[in-house]
């Protein structure tokens, strides 16, 4: 695994559960465990930077900056913020 970017160091995620962040569906169990992930990623002080990431990398799957897969495709593109283009 490469070495973490000084966001992600930073990320209220990195001591949850991944499952969180990945839920399978939008229903029963999964739309809870995404709902906890949303409000973890409230309270993160690297959410701007996440999401940026997602955006330029194009992930497909799972909660980035507090927005689902659906919510992310719906925001469009965003400009990056100075902090998601640091690297390790």
């Amino acid at each position: 695994m490469p070495p973490l970017s000084p966001w992600q160091q930073l990320a209220a995620c990195r001591t949850s559960e991944l499952d969180l962040f990945f839920p399978i569906s939008a229903k029963g169990r999964s739309a809870l465990d995404a709902a906890r992930a949303k409000t973890i990623c409230a309270g993160c002080p690297v959410r701007s930077p996440c999401l940026d990431y997602a955006q330029a990398t194009h992930q497909v799957y799972g909660i980035w900056g507090g927005l689902t897969e659906e919510e992310r495709h719906q925001l469009g593109s965003r400009p990056q913020s100075p902090e998601s283009r640091c690297s390790a």
